[in-house]
């Protein structure tokens, strides 16, 4: 069974505007979770996946450098992904 990643509307309009290294990296992901499935993605060490909580509670996010972050979340389990957001990230 493959998995499908999908944009929200949102999402492509913040990519559009992230810098060309970011978006590279969203990509990236993409390849590597439609490849070969979020659950490897989530072992790679350097995207820092962890799940949300509170108001974000059921999504999931990934570091994509130490300013930006990737939000999403799991439609069905390991067939569709939904990314939903991607924003520089305030510490």
């Amino acid at each position: 069974m493959s998995t499908h990643v999908s944009y929200t509307k949102l999402f492509e309009k913040q990519l559009a505007k992230c810098p060309k290294a970011i978006q590279q990296k969203v990509l990236f992901w993409v390849k590597t979770v439609e490849g070969f499935g979020i659950r490897e993605a989530r072992k790679r060490p350097g995207y820092h996946d962890e799940p949300l909580k509170g108001k974000r509670s059921g999504q999931r996010s990934i570091r994509l450098s130490k300013g930006y972050r990737l939000i999403y979340q799991e439609i069905e389990k390991e067939i569709h992904i939904e990314a939903m957001e991607v924003n520089k990230h305030e510490y």
